[in-house]
């Protein structure tokens, strides 16, 4: 009997752990963020007009990847990057990674050419914002990726190409 209960624990834990680290119920469900322009960028509201940096579209690397990313510098300084009509894979442990390439065809290219995080992503799905940090060289990090922090891997891509003007 007690060899029974502990079978039945292990089992437990495993799944447990299984779950923890796989996160199964993302890859049906999911998470949909529609997040505003900042009103420091809204040419409706900035007292003046943001300046468009850079901007690019979002390709697939290990997982379906589309949508539209553009680098802002708000009337107030603030850079900001921003997701339009976003559409990514969920996953567990996604991260927005600025990466000091010109491209992300693969995973080794990020970790062999550097990163900066810019913090877990909101969601799979949708528009949403993200503050690049104060005095970070953006003409170095050229690509926006998509990163799974727990299996180290490129979901997708989006190579910045800088604006005329």
């Amino acid at each position: 009997m007690r060899l029974r209960y502990l079978a039945l624990a292990a089992a437990l834990l495993a799944i447990g752990t299984g779950w923890y680290f796989f996160r199964p119920e993302r890859l049906v469900l999911d998470t949909v963020v529609q997040e505003p322009l900042p009103p420091a960028v809204s040419a409706l509201t900035a007292t003046r007009p943001p300046v468009l940096l850079a901007r690019g579209r979002f390709h697939p690397v290990n997982h379906d990847g589309r949508g539209e990313v553009a680098l802002y510098r708000a009337s107030n300084g603030e850079r900001i990057l921003r997701f339009s009509r976003f559409a990514t894979d969920n996953g567990p442990d996604l991260y927005v990674y600025l990466v000091a390439a010109a491209d992300v065809p693969d995973d080794e290219t990020v970790e062999r050419a550097g990163y900066v995080s810019l913090g877990r992503l909101k969601g799979n799905v949708g528009d949403q914002n993200y503050t690049v940090p104060v005095g970070l060289d953006v003409s170095r990090y050229r690509t926006v990726v998509v990163w799974c922090q727990r299996f180290g891997v490129s979901f997708a891509a989006a190579p910045l190409g800088a604006v005329a003007g």
